[in-house]
Protein backbone atom coordinates (compact mmCIF):
# COMPACT_ATOMS: atom_id res chain seq x y z
CA UNK A 1 0.00 0.00 0.00
CA UNK A 2 1.08 3.10 -0.91
CA UNK A 3 0.73 6.31 0.68
CA UNK A 4 0.09 10.13 -0.45
CA UNK A 5 0.95 13.09 1.43
CA UNK A 6 -0.61 16.33 0.27
CA UNK A 7 0.95 19.64 1.45
CA UNK A 8 -0.94 22.98 0.70
CA UNK A 9 0.59 25.18 3.00
CA UNK A 10 -0.47 24.35 6.98
CA UNK A 11 -2.74 22.11 5.41
CA UNK A 12 -2.00 18.38 5.39
CA UNK A 13 -3.43 15.06 4.51
CA UNK A 14 -2.76 11.59 3.91
CA UNK A 15 -4.36 9.55 1.45
CA UNK A 16 -4.11 5.61 0.31
CA UNK A 17 -2.53 6.40 -3.61
CA UNK A 18 -4.60 3.67 -5.01
CA UNK A 19 -7.87 4.10 -3.86
CA UNK A 20 -7.74 7.87 -2.48
CA UNK A 21 -9.06 7.07 0.26
CA UNK A 22 -8.15 9.39 3.33
CA UNK A 23 -5.92 7.72 5.95
CA UNK A 24 -4.50 8.48 9.21
CA UNK A 25 -1.66 5.99 8.67
CA UNK A 26 1.70 7.17 11.27
CA UNK A 27 4.84 5.68 10.27
CA UNK A 28 8.26 7.11 11.04
CA UNK A 29 9.13 7.80 7.02
CA UNK A 30 5.51 9.56 6.73
CA UNK A 31 6.07 11.92 9.47
CA UNK A 32 9.44 12.45 7.92
CA UNK A 33 8.32 13.09 4.56
CA UNK A 34 5.45 15.07 5.96
CA UNK A 35 8.07 17.53 7.68
CA UNK A 36 10.22 17.96 4.38
CA UNK A 37 7.27 18.98 2.68
CA UNK A 38 6.19 21.66 5.01
CA UNK A 39 9.83 22.71 4.79
CA UNK A 40 9.42 23.60 1.03
CA UNK A 41 6.45 25.05 -0.24
CA UNK A 42 5.89 25.15 -3.59
CA UNK A 43 6.19 28.01 -5.74
CA UNK A 44 4.56 27.38 -8.92
CA UNK A 45 5.63 25.50 -12.66
CA UNK A 46 6.68 28.89 -14.13
CA UNK A 47 7.78 30.66 -10.79
CA UNK A 48 12.12 31.56 -11.36
CA UNK A 49 12.50 29.66 -7.77
CA UNK A 50 10.69 26.27 -9.07
CA UNK A 51 14.01 24.36 -10.10
CA UNK A 52 15.71 26.09 -6.66
CA UNK A 53 12.83 24.35 -4.66
CA UNK A 54 13.82 21.00 -6.64
CA UNK A 55 17.35 21.23 -5.63
CA UNK A 56 16.19 21.84 -1.76
CA UNK A 57 13.77 19.99 -1.55
CA UNK A 58 16.17 16.74 -2.62
CA UNK A 59 18.61 17.98 -0.45
CA UNK A 60 16.37 18.05 2.67
CA UNK A 61 15.67 14.23 1.30
CA UNK A 62 19.22 13.51 0.93
CA UNK A 63 19.81 14.15 4.66
CA UNK A 64 16.89 12.60 6.35
CA UNK A 65 16.57 9.48 4.47
CA UNK A 66 20.61 8.77 3.07
CA UNK A 67 19.77 7.27 -0.16
CA UNK A 68 21.45 5.46 -3.02
CA UNK A 69 19.55 6.55 -5.82
CA UNK A 70 18.21 10.22 -6.58
CA UNK A 71 16.38 10.80 -9.38
CA UNK A 72 15.44 14.57 -9.76
CA UNK A 73 13.51 16.22 -12.79
CA UNK A 74 14.26 20.00 -13.06
CA UNK A 75 11.52 21.28 -15.76
CA UNK A 76 10.63 25.02 -14.67
CA UNK A 77 12.58 26.06 -17.78
CA UNK A 78 10.06 24.09 -20.17
CA UNK A 79 7.39 24.90 -18.67
CA UNK A 80 7.54 28.81 -18.48
CA UNK A 81 8.85 28.97 -22.51
CA UNK A 82 6.07 26.62 -23.74
CA UNK A 83 3.53 29.04 -22.74
CA UNK A 84 5.47 32.40 -22.49
CA UNK A 85 7.46 34.86 -25.36
CA UNK A 86 10.97 34.84 -24.13
CA UNK A 87 14.22 36.53 -25.75
CA UNK A 88 17.11 34.61 -26.69
CA UNK A 89 19.24 35.44 -23.70
CA UNK A 90 16.44 35.10 -21.29
CA UNK A 91 15.78 31.69 -22.40
CA UNK A 92 19.39 30.83 -22.07
CA UNK A 93 19.82 32.28 -19.01
CA UNK A 94 16.99 29.66 -17.62
CA UNK A 95 18.75 27.06 -19.41
CA UNK A 96 21.88 27.51 -17.65
CA UNK A 97 20.50 28.20 -14.54
CA UNK A 98 19.06 24.69 -14.74
CA UNK A 99 21.62 23.26 -15.42
CA UNK A 100 23.32 25.58 -12.24
CA UNK A 101 20.37 23.86 -9.94
CA UNK A 102 21.75 20.60 -11.18
CA UNK A 103 25.40 21.38 -10.48
CA UNK A 104 24.84 22.59 -7.15
CA UNK A 105 22.68 19.05 -6.17
CA UNK A 106 25.72 17.35 -7.32
CA UNK A 107 28.57 19.83 -5.49
CA UNK A 108 26.52 19.76 -2.20
CA UNK A 109 25.46 16.06 -2.30
CA UNK A 110 28.38 14.21 -3.47
CA UNK A 111 26.34 11.86 -5.97
CA UNK A 112 27.64 10.52 -9.38
CA UNK A 113 25.86 12.08 -11.96
CA UNK A 114 23.93 10.73 -14.77
CA UNK A 115 22.01 14.37 -16.44
CA UNK A 116 20.11 13.67 -19.22
CA UNK A 117 18.40 16.82 -21.36
CA UNK A 118 15.15 15.96 -23.13
CA UNK A 119 16.38 18.58 -26.08
CA UNK A 120 15.88 22.04 -27.82
CA UNK A 121 12.71 23.88 -28.29
CA UNK A 122 11.44 25.62 -31.43
CA UNK A 123 8.59 28.94 -31.74
CA UNK A 124 5.20 27.53 -32.60
CA UNK A 125 4.70 27.97 -36.56
CA UNK A 126 0.90 26.69 -36.35
CA UNK A 127 -1.65 24.91 -34.87
CA UNK A 128 -3.89 22.41 -37.24
CA UNK A 129 -7.50 22.68 -36.44
CA UNK A 130 -8.68 19.50 -36.38
CA UNK A 131 -11.66 20.27 -33.93
CA UNK A 132 -14.55 20.33 -35.90
CA UNK A 133 -13.66 16.57 -37.98
CA UNK A 134 -16.37 14.23 -38.34
CA UNK A 135 -14.68 11.86 -36.49
CA UNK A 136 -12.41 12.06 -33.70
CA UNK A 137 -9.19 13.83 -33.33
CA UNK A 138 -6.77 13.59 -29.84
CA UNK A 139 -3.61 15.19 -29.01
CA UNK A 140 -2.88 15.80 -25.63
CA UNK A 141 -2.33 18.83 -23.82
CA UNK A 142 1.75 17.85 -23.76
CA UNK A 143 1.87 16.44 -27.30
CA UNK A 144 2.90 18.76 -30.03
CA UNK A 145 3.95 16.13 -32.71
CA UNK A 146 1.69 13.40 -32.46
CA UNK A 147 -2.26 12.85 -32.92
CA UNK A 148 -4.43 10.39 -32.56
CA UNK A 149 -7.74 10.40 -34.96
CA UNK A 150 -10.21 7.98 -34.87
CA UNK A 151 -12.60 6.63 -37.74
CA UNK A 152 -12.19 9.51 -39.77
CA UNK A 153 -14.66 10.42 -42.55
CA UNK A 154 -13.74 10.94 -46.04
CA UNK A 155 -13.83 14.77 -46.17
CA UNK A 156 -11.17 14.49 -42.74
CA UNK A 157 -8.79 12.54 -44.90
CA UNK A 158 -8.60 14.73 -47.45
CA UNK A 159 -8.65 17.94 -44.93
CA UNK A 160 -5.51 16.33 -43.53
CA UNK A 161 -3.83 15.54 -46.65
CA UNK A 162 -4.28 19.04 -47.40
CA UNK A 163 -2.36 19.95 -44.13
CA UNK A 164 0.09 17.73 -45.80
CA UNK A 165 0.39 19.41 -49.00
CA UNK A 166 0.98 22.93 -46.76
CA UNK A 167 4.19 21.15 -45.28
CA UNK A 168 2.65 20.96 -41.82
CA UNK A 169 2.15 16.92 -41.35
CA UNK A 170 5.12 14.61 -42.25
CA UNK A 171 3.33 11.73 -42.02
CA UNK A 172 0.09 9.72 -41.80
CA UNK A 173 0.59 6.38 -39.97
CA UNK A 174 -1.99 3.47 -39.90
CA UNK A 175 -2.10 1.75 -35.58
CA UNK A 176 -0.74 -1.00 -37.32
CA UNK A 177 2.08 0.66 -39.06
CA UNK A 178 3.29 2.44 -36.09
CA UNK A 179 3.02 -1.13 -34.00
CA UNK A 180 4.95 -3.15 -36.12
CA UNK A 181 7.70 -0.14 -36.37
CA UNK A 182 8.87 -1.04 -32.69
CA UNK A 183 8.05 -4.33 -32.57
CA UNK A 184 10.72 -4.54 -35.86
CA UNK A 185 12.94 -3.39 -32.85
CA UNK A 186 12.24 -4.83 -29.86
CA UNK A 187 9.59 -7.57 -30.78
CA UNK A 188 8.55 -8.30 -26.48
CA UNK A 189 7.10 -4.70 -26.41
CA UNK A 190 3.66 -4.40 -24.77
CA UNK A 191 0.89 -2.58 -25.01
CA UNK A 192 -0.58 -2.05 -22.34
CA UNK A 193 -3.57 -0.31 -23.20
CA UNK A 194 -6.89 -1.22 -24.62
CA UNK A 195 -5.70 -1.57 -28.47
CA UNK A 196 -9.28 -0.71 -29.34
CA UNK A 197 -9.18 2.70 -28.01
CA UNK A 198 -6.03 3.40 -30.21
CA UNK A 199 -6.37 5.69 -32.91
CA UNK A 200 -6.99 4.37 -36.14
CA UNK A 201 -4.41 6.81 -37.58
CA UNK A 202 -1.47 8.60 -35.92
CA UNK A 203 -0.89 11.99 -37.81
CA UNK A 204 2.37 13.47 -37.54
CA UNK A 205 3.48 17.01 -37.48
CA UNK A 206 6.79 19.00 -39.36
CA UNK A 207 8.85 20.40 -36.42
CA UNK A 208 7.23 23.47 -35.31
CA UNK A 209 3.63 22.45 -35.98
CA UNK A 210 1.19 21.20 -33.71
CA UNK A 211 -2.51 20.68 -33.55
CA UNK A 212 -5.76 21.83 -32.18
CA UNK A 213 -8.22 19.50 -31.12
CA UNK A 214 -10.84 18.89 -28.54
CA UNK A 215 -10.31 18.29 -25.13
CA UNK A 216 -6.91 20.86 -25.12
CA UNK A 217 -6.93 22.70 -22.14
CA UNK A 218 -3.82 24.50 -21.71
CA UNK A 219 -3.14 27.77 -23.44
CA UNK A 220 -1.99 27.90 -26.51
CA UNK A 221 2.11 27.36 -26.49
CA UNK A 222 4.87 29.92 -27.58
CA UNK A 223 7.25 27.12 -28.12
CA UNK A 224 7.36 23.37 -28.31
CA UNK A 225 9.90 21.16 -28.48
CA UNK A 226 12.49 20.20 -31.76
CA UNK A 227 12.32 16.92 -33.12
CA UNK A 228 15.00 15.49 -30.94
CA UNK A 229 15.50 12.51 -32.55
CA UNK A 230 18.98 12.35 -30.39
CA UNK A 231 19.45 13.97 -26.74
CA UNK A 232 22.27 15.09 -24.59
CA UNK A 233 23.13 12.72 -22.10
CA UNK A 234 26.14 13.69 -19.41
CA UNK A 235 27.76 11.20 -17.08
CA UNK A 236 31.59 9.82 -16.25
CA UNK A 237 29.86 6.47 -16.12
CA UNK A 238 30.40 5.32 -19.20
CA UNK A 239 29.63 6.07 -23.09
CA UNK A 240 25.93 5.87 -24.13
CA UNK A 241 24.33 6.30 -27.23
CA UNK A 242 20.56 5.51 -26.73
CA UNK A 243 18.44 6.37 -24.29
CA UNK A 244 17.68 3.01 -23.50
CA UNK A 245 21.47 2.07 -21.59
CA UNK A 246 20.29 4.30 -18.83
CA UNK A 247 18.53 2.39 -16.83
CA UNK A 248 21.52 -0.54 -17.20
CA UNK A 249 24.33 1.77 -17.04
CA UNK A 250 23.10 3.60 -13.60
CA UNK A 251 21.69 0.07 -12.20
CA UNK A 252 25.33 -1.85 -12.86
CA UNK A 253 27.36 1.41 -11.29
CA UNK A 254 24.78 1.58 -7.61
CA UNK A 255 26.88 -1.32 -6.48
CA UNK A 256 30.68 1.22 -5.83
CA UNK A 257 28.58 4.66 -6.39
CA UNK A 258 25.52 7.08 -5.18
CA UNK A 259 24.04 8.20 -8.20
CA UNK A 260 22.08 10.99 -9.23
CA UNK A 261 19.74 10.79 -12.34
CA UNK A 262 18.62 14.25 -13.50
CA UNK A 263 16.19 15.66 -16.16
CA UNK A 264 16.22 18.65 -17.10
CA UNK A 265 13.49 19.31 -19.79
CA UNK A 266 13.93 21.50 -23.27
CA UNK A 267 17.30 21.74 -22.82
CA UNK A 268 19.65 20.69 -25.62
CA UNK A 269 23.08 19.99 -26.43
CA UNK A 270 25.19 23.44 -26.04
CA UNK A 271 23.90 23.85 -22.56
CA UNK A 272 25.61 20.50 -21.34
CA UNK A 273 29.58 19.85 -20.85
CA UNK A 274 31.72 19.19 -23.83
CA UNK A 275 32.15 15.81 -23.05
CA UNK A 276 28.61 15.01 -23.27
CA UNK A 277 26.97 11.73 -25.40
CA UNK A 278 24.47 12.52 -27.81
CA UNK A 279 21.58 9.14 -27.35
CA UNK A 280 18.90 7.87 -29.59
CA UNK A 281 15.55 8.76 -28.77
CA UNK A 282 12.81 6.66 -30.01
CA UNK A 283 12.89 4.51 -33.19
CA UNK A 284 12.54 5.41 -36.72
CA UNK A 285 10.58 8.09 -37.74
CA UNK A 286 9.39 8.10 -34.03
CA UNK A 287 10.97 10.91 -30.95
CA UNK A 288 9.83 10.71 -27.63
CA UNK A 289 8.63 14.18 -26.52
CA UNK A 290 9.14 15.32 -23.26
CA UNK A 291 6.41 13.25 -20.92
CA UNK A 292 5.47 10.09 -20.26
CA UNK A 293 7.31 7.85 -23.23
CA UNK A 294 10.42 9.65 -22.71
CA UNK A 295 10.37 9.02 -19.14
CA UNK A 296 9.42 5.68 -19.61
CA UNK A 297 12.02 4.69 -21.90
CA UNK A 298 14.86 5.88 -19.62
CA UNK A 299 13.35 4.48 -16.68
CA UNK A 300 12.86 1.00 -17.64
CA UNK A 301 15.81 0.65 -20.45
CA UNK A 302 13.28 0.28 -23.05
CA UNK A 303 10.79 1.74 -25.94
CA UNK A 304 7.74 2.36 -24.14
CA UNK A 305 5.17 4.58 -26.44
CA UNK A 306 2.48 2.17 -25.70
CA UNK A 307 1.89 2.69 -22.12
CA UNK A 308 -0.16 5.26 -22.35
CA UNK A 309 -0.32 6.12 -26.66
CA UNK A 310 -0.73 9.41 -28.30
CA UNK A 311 -4.45 9.52 -29.30
CA UNK A 312 -5.74 7.52 -26.87
CA UNK A 313 -9.33 7.29 -26.00
CA UNK A 314 -8.92 7.27 -22.04
CA UNK A 315 -12.09 8.87 -21.12
CA UNK A 316 -13.63 5.73 -22.79
CA UNK A 317 -12.78 3.67 -19.92
CA UNK A 318 -14.80 2.52 -16.93
CA UNK A 319 -14.83 5.80 -14.30
CA UNK A 320 -15.68 3.07 -11.57
CA UNK A 321 -12.97 1.00 -11.80
CA UNK A 322 -10.34 4.37 -12.31
CA UNK A 323 -7.74 4.14 -9.77
CA UNK A 324 -4.81 6.37 -8.57
CA UNK A 325 -6.74 9.35 -8.84
CA UNK A 326 -3.16 11.72 -7.98
CA UNK A 327 -2.02 10.39 -10.91
CA UNK A 328 -3.40 11.78 -13.51
CA UNK A 329 -4.04 9.02 -16.17
CA UNK A 330 -2.28 6.23 -14.96
CA UNK A 331 -4.38 2.98 -13.12
CA UNK A 332 -1.06 0.84 -12.64
CA UNK A 333 2.26 1.82 -10.94
CA UNK A 334 4.33 1.04 -14.06
CA UNK A 335 6.63 -2.35 -14.28
CA UNK A 336 10.37 -2.41 -14.62
CA UNK A 337 10.99 0.96 -13.50
CA UNK A 338 14.80 1.69 -12.53
CA UNK A 339 14.22 1.22 -8.73
CA UNK A 340 11.12 -0.46 -8.40
CA UNK A 341 13.46 -4.05 -7.46
CA UNK A 342 16.45 -1.86 -6.12
CA UNK A 343 17.22 -3.21 -2.45
CA UNK A 344 19.02 -0.28 -1.77
CA UNK A 345 17.43 3.44 -0.60
CA UNK A 346 15.67 5.40 -3.56
CA UNK A 347 14.37 8.82 -3.60
CA UNK A 348 12.61 11.48 -6.47
CA UNK A 349 12.01 15.08 -6.53
CA UNK A 350 10.78 17.35 -9.43
CA UNK A 351 8.97 19.85 -10.67
CA UNK A 352 6.94 17.26 -13.21
CA UNK A 353 3.33 16.29 -11.47
CA UNK A 354 2.72 12.94 -11.29
CA UNK A 355 5.80 11.49 -13.17
CA UNK A 356 8.19 11.08 -10.24
CA UNK A 357 5.85 9.23 -8.11
CA UNK A 358 4.93 6.83 -10.99
CA UNK A 359 7.48 6.54 -13.39
CA UNK A 360 11.47 5.51 -11.18
CA UNK A 361 9.63 3.35 -8.99
CA UNK A 362 11.22 4.67 -6.13
CA UNK A 363 10.84 4.57 -2.13
CA UNK A 364 10.04 7.92 -1.93
CA UNK A 365 8.94 10.82 -3.87
CA UNK A 366 8.53 14.54 -3.78
CA UNK A 367 7.08 16.35 -6.75
CA UNK A 368 4.76 19.59 -7.22
CA UNK A 369 1.32 19.28 -6.92
CA UNK A 370 -0.36 21.17 -10.25
CA UNK A 371 -2.61 20.50 -12.68
CA UNK A 372 -2.21 23.02 -16.25
CA UNK A 373 0.25 24.80 -14.07
CA UNK A 374 -2.41 25.62 -11.23
CA UNK A 375 -0.41 25.67 -8.29
CA UNK A 376 -2.07 22.85 -5.69
CA UNK A 377 0.98 22.45 -3.53
CA UNK A 378 2.80 19.43 -3.01
CA UNK A 379 2.44 15.92 -3.40
CA UNK A 380 4.97 13.61 -1.30
CA UNK A 381 4.21 9.36 -2.15
CA UNK A 382 5.73 6.65 0.04
CA UNK A 383 6.20 3.43 -1.74
CA UNK A 384 8.64 1.74 0.50
CA UNK A 385 8.49 1.99 4.47
CA UNK A 386 10.95 -0.81 5.44
CA UNK A 387 14.03 0.54 4.58
CA UNK A 388 14.26 3.97 6.95
CA UNK A 389 16.83 3.70 9.67
CA UNK A 390 19.10 0.91 7.17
Amino acid sequence: MSLAIIDARQWQNRFDLESGQQMEKSNPVADMVSTVLSWNPYPGDVDEKANEWVTRTALDLVDQYEPNLVCLSYVQQFFAHRHFAHSKADWEKMCVNAMAEAQKFIEISGYTPVIVGTGGMISLKGAMDLSGIDGLAISSNWSARYCGVHQPSKDDMALIHKFMAEGKIERIVTKEEWIDLFKSEQPDIQIHQDEALMPDYLVVSNEGYTFKTMGTTLRKPVNIPENNFKVPVYTGLGKLDDLRGIKPLVRSNLIHHKIALILVEGVGKEFFPKDHSMCRNGCGWFCNEPGDSFYLTLSTGKHEPFAYPAGYRSFDRDAEITKFPFSGYMLSVPENTLALDYSGKSIAVGNRSMFMHMMFGVDISVECFARNLFNQGCLGVVHRMDKYGM
